[in-house]
């Protein structure tokens, strides 16, 4: 069906006014109808049901209900709302207060306690269910099919129904496709000023990222607005229930966990101390939030907030009389009081003093009417849509004709609409409010299939899209990049961009990590102190540094695996110590800061081949080599679990990136051959806590600890006709041993030079290729039928194969090289503002778990 016109309201009064009582479904539109008399009237004109009942506004009775009950029972909180919400849902639909009774499913003591309560209570509900309306008025219902069964108990036997829609169908206007919720509510306040804001409304789903970001933004514009943030959204009141709840936390609590309580108080904590425990951070005002929760159960609900209200430099007289009114502001602070408290602070809306002045806030979902000259509708995404309630009294299709007949009307509020949103979130494409799909004849999935008005931005080039004022400005140009800095770039550039923006906090697993390199490098350069050392000493040492992350339950498992640890890091260096003198080559100095276990010694850090920044602005390369074991060996120290070298190779991909890019090795390697050209090279990653397990049982083995790629300074159509090739298919599977034995080098070395190994690494498609036909039929050919030449040139081709895939040569260094001069010459670029940072990296769309500022990307934005 299309979307019905709606009578606008000039119409709609000419059709009541001559009646003496019109009843209407929403207040707003009753008091929209009022301001339309031209004469005084005595008493109701035009007036809700419950208002009318009521005789004033209507009061929150599921809240009063619910103050009531817990004030005269035991019943748990939570059963008291769920027998509320259940027991006044039922009388609106059917009636009667007692009608709850007749569905056993929902009856229990608390219902049953709740009803013979409420039954005392002067509700609305139950104002309605005693008043009915003077049979000597005429009386007028607008929209009688949006009123509830006992909203219509109120009528008379006899009353004039008025359709407040026409035949004709309502041309909706085209919908404003915006890139993200930020350039959405841009657009609103740029259109909106202080002297007009008495003109607009504003409608979203107050639960929506739209509600604060709308708030925010009127705010700093200084417009004035109301009908959005209620109760539990004043960030002190949040702020102290917060406190609340992590004072019960334990030594768990960390700064971060506090940081918008902090705030609110005006408490300036560096962001290093996010993640450190509470309870280890030495900051201005800390001491006042540690003994604030540590005094906790000792003091009133009442006493805790004045506390807390004193602190910030506030009144907080409202939250003190809903302490009051709940009966707990003299209770004793516990964890399951707090508990109650959140619970209830967020199932019922606390009334607010408001000034109705400025822009008008609207929840889509609790209006049907909204009567401002301007309307913007933001978002209209599927959270527009009710979810009917799941009760056998509900008439689930009687429901959703309210809610698809509030939907059309909300619609076509206003005289001018505007309907602002996104056609993706996150890479997927938004579902419009599910009611248009029975509204609208159009076949569509999203915004982008209906008539749509495009704001989204599209480079200059293509000679559309916002311009840009050009700023002059000397900027630094980046010469050389990092590992990390390189992995963060290619998996997000605007991840990348918001890294150096935003201060991050220090993070255990970067202290614990530095801890052991710092031990490595000890290590290295003095044995002897280490040899004749109290392990335990040591670990203390790490213990001390770890310390404000971790709790005292900790503690012993930490002791444990930092000894192991340590242990392994000695067996490793006292079996495979360094054997290179090659230095000159690597920058002076470690460029890491001090070393703690240096610094608990008292002994200097002067090896060479240790921890050794190096910086080439040639290769646009830089970074720190955490051991340099031999003259074609780098090792890298690793306190995570270990990779596979193809595992490892394959992360390293530019063409296109993996997912999870890592580029360590392949940019270690393309340094290493720069200073030693035509050598093959090794780095290994030694994972000395990989063996962990091992070790308790006693069955470690330090091989089981290492992962080494190798660098071959030829290309792999060179390598696999070479006799290392031809070694390696000897040392293979028993097939390929023989087979190739059989077979001979010079027969194989004069084969591959007439073939050319495919560019695929699929195992299916490398064994479907002309060339393992041929190879296969050439093999088999030239051996003796003693061997199985099919399954053994099979075998060799899996295991050339296999060399490649975790293996780097010389095109895979070269390609490399390549990347890495595209990826500064486009980070340039976009540094000096000539083009974005697009969340989106070479490979697509960003993997999500290597994102630290996820909040700062606005997902689902266009990089074109």
């Amino acid at each position: 069906m299309p979307i019905r016109r709606a009578k606008d309201l000039d119409t709609l009064y000419t059709e009541v006014d001559d009646y003496d009582l019109v009843i209407v479904p929403d207040a707003p539109f009753a008091s929209a109808l009022n301001r339309r008399l031209d004469s005084p009237q005595f008493g109701s004109f035009a007036i809700t049901p419950r208002r009318l009942a009521a005789g004033r506004r209507e009061r929150a009775e599921d809240r009063l209900a619910f103050l009531e009950v817990v004030d005269r029972t035991d019943h748990d909180w939570q059963a008291v709302a769920y027998a509320v919400g259940n027991v006044i849902q039922c009388w609106e639909q059917q009636g009667r207060l007692d009608a709850i009774l007749e569905y056993d499913a929902y009856v229990d003591t608390t219902t049953r306690e709740v009803v013979d309560i409420m039954a005392d209570l002067r509700t609305t509900s139950k104002q309605l269910t005693e008043y009915t309306v003077d049979d000597e008025q005429s009386v007028a219902v607008v929209g009688s099919d949006q009123l509830t069964t006992l909203e219509r108990s109120i009528l008379p036997d006899e009353f004039d129904r008025i359709d407040p829609f026409t035949a004709e169908s309502f041309d909706y206007p085209e919908f404003h496709v915006f890139e993200s919720a930020t350039d959405i509510v841009t657009a609103l306040v740029d259109t909106i000023t202080a002297a007009d804001a008495e003109h607009v409304a504003v409608v979203l789903d107050s639960g929506s990222e739209y509600s604060s970001l709308v708030e925010s933004a009127l705010e700093a514009a200084d417009v004035p607005f109301y009908g959005g943030p209620g109760f539990v959204d004043d960030p002190h009141h949040r702020a102290f229930v917060r406190l609340l709840r992590l004072g019960f936390r334990g030594p768990e609590t960390t700064v971060g966990d506090l940081r918008p309580v902090l705030s609110q108080l005006g408490i300036d904590v560096p962001i290093d101390h996010n993640e450190k425990r509470l309870e280890s951070v030495d900051a201005d005002g800390i001491d006042w939030v540690r003994e604030f929760c540590a005094s906790l159960d000792e003091r009133t609900f009442a006493d805790v907030l004045g506390a807390y209200a004193t602190k910030a430099g506030i009144e907080l007289s409202r939250f003190d009389d809903e302490l009051r009114e709940l009966g707990i502001g003299d209770n004793r602070v516990t964890s399951d009081g707090v508990d109650r408290l959140a619970y209830y602070l967020q199932t019922y809306d606390i009334p607010v003093d408001r000034t109705n002045e400025g822009v008008l806030l609207v929840d889509a979902k609790s209006s049907a009417y909204v009567d401002r000259p301007v309307v913007f509708h933001l978002g209209m995404g599927k959270d527009w849509t009710h979810s009917a309630p799941k009760r056998p009294w509900v008439d689930s299709q009687t429901q959703f004709e309210r809610y698809i007949g509030n939907f059309q009307r909300l619609l076509q509020s206003g005289d001018d609409q505007y309907y602002l949103v996104q056609d993706t979130v996150g890479g997927e494409p938004v579902t419009p409010c599910l009611y248009f799909s029975d509204l609208l004849e159009d076949d569509f999935g999203r915004f982008s299939d209906l008539e749509t008005v495009d704001h989204r931005r599209r480079p200059r080039s293509g000679g559309s899209g916002f311009d840009r004022e050009p700023i002059d400005v000397n900027r630094e140009t980046v010469e050389t990049i990092s590992q990390s800095s390189l992995n963060s770039y290619v998996n997000s550039p605007r991840e990348y961009f918001f890294s150096r923006l935003v201060d991050s906090p220090d993070r255990e697993r970067f202290v614990e990590g530095t801890l052991f390199h710092d031990f490595a490098e000890f290590y290295v350069n003095h044995p002897d102190v280490v040899a004749t050392a109290d392990r335990s000493d040591l670990v203390d040492v790490m213990l001390e540094d770890v310390d404000p992350f971790i709790t005292a339950a900790d503690e012993p498992l930490r002791r444990r695996k930092y000894r192991i640890g340590l242990e392994t890091i000695v067996a490793y260096l006292d079996e495979y110590g360094p054997e290179s003198d090659e230095t000159d080559f690597l920058t002076p100095t470690t460029g890491r800061g001090e070393n703690c276990f240096a610094a608990y010694f008292g002994e200097p850090i002067d090896s060479p081949l240790t921890e050794r920044w190096f910086e080439d602005e040639s290769l646009g390369l830089k970074g720190k080599i955490d051991l340099v074991r031999t003259p074609d060996q780098l090792l890298d120290y690793k306190s995570g679990s270990k990779k596979r070298a193809a595992t490892i190779v394959k992360r390293a991909a530019v063409d296109p990136p993996a997912d999870t890019p890592n580029f360590q090795a392949a940019l270690y390697l393309t340094y290493y051959r720069a200073i030693r050209p035509d050598e093959p090279l090794e780095i290994t990653f030694f994972h000395f806590l990989e063996t962990i397990d091992d070790v308790i049982t006693g069955e470690a083995e330090l091989d089981e600890t290492l992962t080494t790629v190798t660098y071959y300074p030829f290309t792999f159509d060179e390598y696999v006709g070479s006799r290392d090739a031809y070694e390696t298919l000897l040392d293979g599977y028993n097939d390929c041993q023989e087979t190739f034995e059989d077979f001979g080098y010079s027969a194989y070395s004069d084969l591959m030079s007439q073939l050319t190994f495919p560019d695929t690494t699929e195992k299916a498609a490398l064994r479907a290729s002309e060339f393992a036909e041929e190879f296969t039929a050439a093999v088999d050919v030239g051996t003796s039928e003693d061997v199985d030449a099919e399954k053994g040139a099979d075998q060799a081709i899996r295991a050339l194969n296999g060399v490649r895939k975790r293996t780097f040569f010389c095109e895979d260094l070269d390609a490399f090289e390549a990347f890495v001069e595209e990826r500064l010459e486009e980070l340039n670029r976009r540094r000096v503002g000539e083009e974005r940072f697009p969340v989106d990296g070479p490979a697509g769309e960003p993997n999500y778990r290597r994102i630290d500022n996820r909040d700062l990307l606005l997902e689902g934005e266009s990089d074109d």
